[in-house]
């Protein structure tokens, strides 16, 4: 991991940002291992879009029964709602609820994420902070329930203010409630612990193998490699490869094949969204050392 270190190093000072860990992990020896250079260690990173898996999907493997057809397509980005809006924390729920689920081509959508939510609630009869509570560790947690004791990294300006600790997704901000599409933070071994407790509970891993290869993007919710030569999660990883990225530099990677896993949390917004091709090669370069290593 030592060479890791100074490799991150080195392609740091071509980022417009400062803060980065990173985390592999061992499936098969249920165990990780992390790197943190932010300041302090053990910082809260806001994981964006990892709160998709680490909530809509990571239900899905615990309660499989509860997802009809219509909530399949929509937690696959295949329902047919719109890719973008901002709705009101007033009538957010209303706005939602009022789209037709019909199947379509994949649409990565934010409103498809929050409308599995909602179907998610009818169903079970619990709020999805609920019914998600038992899939993580300690250090994850939701942005408004962060402890005053945890330090954050900026991710970006709101109000000509640095946001720090609140969450940089404006939707989630706005709506102020626990929302699926984004809000969660976590510091690095709290989502590799938290990965592993999710395998050792539902054995995602291998319900994901099964699936894959598939004509659609993203697998139970999980964003799928098209190309293993060229990814953003490294090249060097096999074809089933899955996982998920996150908007303010975050990113989770599984292999199927060597049951490897690595996690990468930044505040790649910090200055601004972007120019984000210095994040991509970051991504790309931490990958395929961690593939060519981790076998």
């Amino acid at each position: 991991m030592e060479e890791l270190k100074n490799i991150i190093l080195r392609n740091m000072k071509r980022q417009n940002f400062d803060t980065i860990a990173v985390g592999v992990v061992d499936f098969n020896e249920n165990s990780f291992e992390t790197l943190d250079l932010g300041r302090p260690e053990g910082m809260y990173f806001d994981l964006a879009s990892l709160t998709k898996p680490l909530t809509l999907t990571a239900s899905y493997h615990h309660y499989p029964e509860l997802f009809d057809k219509e909530m399949m397509l929509t937690l696959e980005h295949r329902g047919g709602l719109p890719s973008w809006g901002r709705p009101s924390a007033y009538d957010w729920k209303e706005l939602i609820s009022g789209y037709s689920i019909v199947e379509s081509e994949t649409v990565y959508s934010d409103y498809s994420a929050l409308r599995t939510m909602l179907e998610l609630e009818k169903k079970s009869g619990k709020k999805m902070s609920e019914l998600t509570a038992e899939f993580w560790t300690d250090e994850v947690c939701f942005w408004r329930e962060l402890p005053d004791y945890v330090t954050c990294p900026d991710t970006g300006f709101r109000g000509g203010e640095p946001i720090c600790g609140d969450v940089n997704d404006d939707k989630a901000y706005v709506i102020g409630e626990f929302t699926t599409h984004a809000g969660l933070f976590g510091t690095i071994s709290g989502i590799c612990q938290t990965l592993l407790k999710l395998q050792s509970e539902t054995d995602f891993i291998c319900t994901v193998e099964k699936r894959l290869p598939y004509e659609h993007r993203f697998a139970y919710g999980w964003d799928t490699v098209d190309n293993p030569k060229n990814t953003v999660a490294g090249a060097g990883c096999s074809a089933k490869t899955f996982g998920h990225l996150g908007f303010t530099g975050t990113s989770i990677w599984i292999d199927p094949k060597t049951l490897i896993g690595h996690v990468i949390l930044t505040n790649a917004t910090q200055n601004y969204w972007y120019q984000r091709e210095g994040l991509s090669e970051l991504r790309q370069i931490i990958g395929q050392w961690i593939w060519s290593n981790r076998r």
